[in-house]
């Protein structure tokens, strides 16, 4: 029996490409994903960072507009995605006295003490985006993930906090706006990924997830079931489209389709007896390229990522803790041999993260791809805080829904869901 509450749209906009997403939660709260539809961003964002607002607004647009065709629901609230290279976090401890009479700690107090940080001294433009407790100490008492109960006179707290600019929140929102979206809950991409990809196996005995974009590339690591480090190096799958396009003096789109269909990241296992010719510029001649030229070019890049990636987890200071190893995700985690390179420089073993372990039994495999973990991570995110398309009818609205049925969801419901909602059961 499925409600309104459980349905929820998302958008993930990057760097190269906009996906948006509706999905149903299932009956073991996991989405049953309806639809999904990719559009390519072209130039409104820039290394995650919205630099036109037009561009993006109909980026956004389009993808919503085609994911409601395809499943014939209507919408104009959704959960976004939020990322870019200006994006950090750090850590902060609170503290208070437990005033109750018989000492027990309530949720009102842990609510308080998150309810602090939102105090903290920030640079100028700089707002919270999230605050993530990480572990309570109760009377000196170390290691406490849930203190609600439990008796003690302190009441400590360590948080880890991201934070972004201010002006980068409101063009993200803005751009939703203009595309005819509200936008009812934000998300830092790389934690939405790691709703998706990650097992709780992993976050309990360690785990760097690295999410490559298109324009950025970004890090959550976990330990002990609680992230412990996030961070965002501002280049990702462009830069090696860059990269071979000076290489192999060809066009931008040539470079991109050389990446994703021939490319490889460890140059000396590719095959150097194989080309793949390149049609000449306006005319010219053919250019031959092989694949062993183009993968060194590619592995040259990314070692220097990994370098950096390597720098990260370093400077997270859990580095010897981090027993599940890595896992990439995002669009650039399928590029060939890339889970062989991270291995060899970083000595830990690494796989792949689809968002298949966290969805429905019944997802098509169209939809179970690394490009898609932010969106599905998005979904998991809403429905785990009840975010639906409940909470923003209001009564007047499901008053005029009842006379309008075809008027559209997020406001008035959309006939076709109301009709399926009919049919289970649900008055």
């Amino acid at each position: 029996m499925s409600q309104i509450k459980d349905y929820l749209a998302a958008v993930d906009i990057g760097t190269t490409r906009t996906i948006a997403l509706i999905g149903r939660k299932d009956k073991d709260g996991l989405p049953d994903i309806l639809g999904a539809c990719v559009i390519p961003t072209e130039e409104g964002i820039k290394r995650g960072n919205v630099v036109n607002i037009e561009i993006t607004a109909q980026s956004i647009r389009s993808a919503v507009e085609k994911v409601m065709q395809q499943t014939g629901l209507e919408f104009t609230t959704v959960i976004a995605g939020i990322s870019g290279q200006n994006i950090k976090s750090l850590v902060n401890r609170s503290f208070k006295y437990i005033d109750a009479p018989d000492n027990e700690i309530r949720q009102k107090d842990v609510l308080d003490l998150a309810a602090d940080m939102n105090k903290i001294s920030l640079e100028p433009g700089e707002k919270i985006l999230h605050i993530i407790p990480q572990n309570y100490i109760v009377d000196n008492e170390a290691g406490i993930k849930y203190p609600v109960g439990i008796f003690g006179k302190k009441l400590e707290a360590n948080f880890h906090i991201i934070v972004g600019q201010e002006a980068s929140v409101k063009n993200v929102e803005k751009c939703f706006n203009r595309a005819g979206m509200n936008v009812a809950g934000m998300v830092f991409t790389p934690l939405a990924s790691s709703y998706s990809v990650l097992t709780q196996d992993e976050k309990d005995a360690g785990v760097v997830m690295i999410d490559f974009g298109g324009g950025t590339t970004s890090l959550s690591i976990y330990y002990d079931s609680t992230i412990r480090h996030t961070a965002v190096i501002p280049f990702g799958g462009n830069v090696l489209t860059n990269d071979i396009k000076e290489g192999c003096s060809i066009l931008p789109r040539q470079a991109e389709s050389l990446k994703t269909q021939y490319g490889s990241a460890m140059g000396d296992l590719a095959d150097e007896n194989k080309i793949v010719s390149i049609p000449g510029i306006s005319g010219r001649k053919p250019r031959e390229i092989s694949f062993k030229n183009l993968a060194f070019i590619i592995q040259a890049r990314m070692e220097e990522l990994i370098e950096i990636i390597s720098k990260e987890i370093e400077s997270s200071g859990i580095a010897s803790k981090l027993s599940a190893g890595i896992v990439i995700t995002g669009g650039g985690a399928m590029l060939s041999k890339l889970p062989d390179l991270i291995s060899l420089h970083t000595g830990m073993d690494v796989r792949i993260g689809y968002p298949v372990e966290k969805t429905s039994k019944t997802i098509k495999e169209e939809f179970n791809k690394t490009s898609m973990a932010a969106g599905i991570g998005l979904l998991l995110h809403g429905f785990e805080k009840n975010i639906g398309f409940e909470e923003f009818i209001s009564e007047e609205e499901k008053t005029l829904e009842e006379e309008q049925p075809k008027k559209g969801l997020f406001g008035l419901w959309g006939k076709k869901l109301k009709g399926m909602i009919d049919e289970e059961g649900v008055s």
